[in-house]
């Protein structure tokens, strides 16, 4: 989603008509019924562990669009009291960049965490041996 809203944050109109409109994924724990335990770990310390997420929707923003006067745009409203601006989307590409860089880290973050999960566990079984 981050790379189609930046992909069209210049975007002034889709397939469909009209503006492009900011996407956003909205998320949910995945099957909050499973008990999933990892071993050898006090209960306290693993209660919904493990379970992941699952995409719920995609939500259209409904934040206002960008007006931004060029009435030589073939694109500019040719009527009424906007007349000679065209509508850009609701795209704010910091915004989509700084959740961009937090996605990244967060999944860099999950990598190590499975990582040294799965060094410590190789490591018990060479003491066991």
């Amino acid at each position: 989603m981050i790379s189609d809203n930046i992909a069209n944050a210049s975007s002034t109109r889709t397939q469909e008509g009209g503006v492009f409109r900011r996407s956003r994924v909205v998320l949910a724990q995945k099957n909050p019924g499973i008990d999933w335990r990892i071993p050898f770990v006090p209960e306290q310390l693993d209660r919904g562990v493990g379970t992941g997420v699952r995409v719920v929707s995609i939500e259209k923003d409904n934040a206002p669009s960008r007006l931004v006067y060029d009435p030589t745009h073939p694109d500019a409203i040719l009527s009424g009291p906007k007349a000679g601006y065209v509508e850009y989307p609701n795209v704010d590409i910091v915004t989509e960049m700084v959740d961009l860089i937090s996605a990244s880290r967060a999944y860099e973050a999950n990598i190590s965490v499975i990582s040294g999960s799965k060094e410590m566990f190789q490591r018990a079984l060479e003491i066991a041996r």
